[in-house]
């Protein structure tokens, strides 16, 4: 297994940081750090923004802030794009749309137990991009398979990128739109949804993992081809655990989970303590137990971060910050409980 667990801490990307420099620091802080995404320092460091760059079509307002599409633009652009199929500088990020990423490309991490990188997955990019009739692209089925495979190539390209500073580099593929996946979409069935996902996934170089905050089919998304699922167990503890039987299956054939559970939203914040958290997180790792699934397994393969991405806080970035300092107390705390202390 190349993704450690034994509760070590990582984070979700998307930060409210306007500060470069500040933010690196804090996803250093963690013992697998990652580099941030920052939408409110430049719009060019927006995850959908940054999925978008060289994606044919594309049509990118930066003073609006709007990312749209054009399907005239598509068909134009298509055959520049698949001219530049085998080039890894096209598919990968640059550095107008992502400062960030280059810093991070630029330091030394190779003694850490991993690092993570990210990009936003298929789903998400294609329900929010809309084209010229206000309808997502990912209903198109001429646009959806290119977006697949342009998608995995990225993801792909930049996980080869982080190995080069540390083999055990791992990819999120952040999907915050798989909650609505299975809902009544008009021209996207659910069958077919499931098929283009195992066909995505299919294509991507392990580790490769999902990252959501929602609360999706869990059954589906703990039963793909994934090496690790990070999710906000803060919001959705009960109903996680009720899929105990995914779960024992996803955890026996080596899976990671990533337990998001210090809230990084003020309120919520501001009332939870050490104590209460331990609580929820330790309820869902009994009700797993209780049903056979084996303790020592499920910290083995554990991962600690905070619950959520937030933007919105009216402290800015502060309430972040202390999340990130919680998660990693919280991990210290947890492993002299279970005895992990000696394995870091």
């Amino acid at each position: 297994m190349t993704i450690p667990g034994n509760l070590l801490t990582t984070a979700m990307a998307v930060m409210p940081h306007k500060d470069v420099d500040r933010a690196l620091k804090k996803a250093l802080s963690l013992d697998i750090p990652f580099w941030p995404q920052l939408p409110l320092y430049n719009y060019y460091e927006d995850m959908y923004v940054q999925a978008s760059e060289n994606f044919p079509g594309i049509v990118l307002d930066m003073e609006k802030r709007h990312l749209g599409f054009s399907t005239e633009k598509f068909m134009e652009e298509l055959e520049s794009a698949m001219a530049s199929w085998e080039d890894a500088d096209f598919f990968d990020i640059s550095r107008k749309y992502s400062v960030v990423y280059h810093k991070f490309l630029a330091l030394d991490l190779a003694d850490r137990p991993a690092i993570r990188g990210q990009l936003e997955g298929p789903v998400s990019f294609g329900f929010n991009v809309m084209d010229e009739n206000d309808r997502p692209i990912l209903f198109n089925d001429t646009v959806r398979p290119f977006m697949l495979e342009f998608m995995a190539k990225r993801v792909n390209v930049q996980l080869d990128r982080l190995k080069k500073l540390n083999s055990n580099a791992f990819m999120f593929v952040d999907e915050p739109g798989l909650q609505f996946l299975f809902s009544a979409m008009a021209g996207y069935g659910d069958q077919a949804a499931k098929k283009d996902m195992e066909v995505f996934f299919s294509m991507i170089e392990r580790p490769r993992g999902i990252h959501l905050c929602g609360n999706p089919d869990w059954d589906f998304l703990l039963g793909l081809d994934l090496d690790v699922l990070s999710m906000d167990i803060y919001t959705n503890a009960e109903v996680f655990s009720s899929y105990w039987k995914s779960i024992k299956n996803f955890l026996d054939r080596g899976g990671v989970l990533i337990w998001g559970i210090v809230p990084t939203n003020f309120e919520p914040f501001e009332k939870e303590s050490l104590d209460s958290l331990e609580i929820i997180l330790e309820n869902v790792w009994s009700t797993l137990t209780n049903k056979g699934i084996d303790r020592d397994l499920l910290m083995a393969q554990s991962l600690l971060s905070p619950a959520t991405c937030c933007l919105v806080n009216p402290d800015k970035e502060k309430t972040v910050e202390k999340a990130f300092s919680q998660i990693n107390e919280f991990s210290k705390r947890l492993r002299k409980k279970y005895g992990l202390i000696d394995k870091r």
